[in-house]
């Protein structure tokens, strides 16, 4: 078992535990270390101890975080980009696929894949040469879905040409200079709109499928929003875990509800300072 596939396998532990509040001992035996060797490699790859993962996800949850992140989301339209948090649509540019270049399905597109290890579990991502196309935890269906948008492109593996955009999603460093994310993605108009709103949630935050609904202009389209939602063909980036029912339930999520609290808590608390 790598690093990865054991702080992955840890955080899903936790979220699955809260309720019973593990200790670290019993962590640490889940993924075959000491606890001290747990904590340690938990805190590197992580970016911040078990003790404190556990925490937040215990932390009231539900109508709690969506009243906070209301409140989240008004400062940053106040602000804007001077705001204290990064705003989304600031690090990742969305560009949707023509209509001439759906009409030629992906003819004469070169497309580079590759699967990286992340704190949060393996991801299958892909490249054209404007944007990243395609981002999933892995499953067994990403080749076969990137085949589907893109039948006539030459597609070959190119981890070197994939790495940016897991280095853009999990780095701490914003200030990097080298400009945002480009991706490029293939969806209907409502899909491409609602997609565009999901970048506009600032990371740490929520929103409901019926605010997402409402600053699209459509308050009764929130089942749409839902369907546009489970559509995304860029995990993370465009972030569809950011949305959850107006009650405070998950809601829906393609690799199930731990993994979206596992995205959700770690997203939460990546910039605060990790004491061992």
């Amino acid at each position: 078992m790598s690093d990865y596939d054991r702080i992955a396998s840890a955080m899903a532990y936790l979220v699955e535990r809260a309720i019973d509040q593990p200790s670290l001992e019993e962590i640490a035996a889940h993924v075959h270390l000491s606890p001290y060797h747990f904590q340690r490699l938990f805190c590197r790859w992580a970016g911040t101890t078990p003790k404190r993962f556990l925490q937040v996800l215990t932390l009231e949850r539900g109508k709690g975080l969506l009243d906070n992140s209301r409140s989240l989301l008004d400062v940053s339209h106040e602000l804007g980009l001077s705001g204290s948090s990064r705003l989304h649509d600031h690090f990742v540019q969305l560009e949707a696929v023509t209509p001439g270049e759906y009409k030629n399905r992906g003819k004469d597109v070169q497309i580079e894949y590759g699967v990286h290890p992340t704190p949060l579990g393996p991801m299958f991502v892909a490249v054209t040469l404007r944007g990243v196309c395609r981002a999933a935890f892995m499953d067994f269906n990403s080749m076969d879905e990137l085949h589907n948008d893109w039948p006539l492109s030459s597609i070959r593996e190119s981890l070197a040409s994939t790495r940016h955009a897991i280095d853009g999603f999990f780095s701490s460093d914003t200030t990097s200079g080298q400009g945002p994310l480009s991706l490029h993605v293939t969806g209907t108009n409502f899909q491409i709109a609602v997609w565009r709103a999901l970048l506009k949630i600032p990371p740490g935050a929520v929103a409901s499928y019926a605010e997402v609904a409402r600053s699209l202009g459509a308050p009764k389209s929130a089942r749409a929003v839902g369907n546009a939602i489970g559509a995304n063909p860029v995990a993370l980036l465009i972030p569809c875990h950011r949305v959850i029912q107006q009650s405070g339930a998950l809601g829906g999520y393609r690799w199930g509800p731990t993994k979206k609290l596992m995205v959700q808590t770690w997203e939460k608390m990546r910039d605060e300072p990790v004491a061992l």
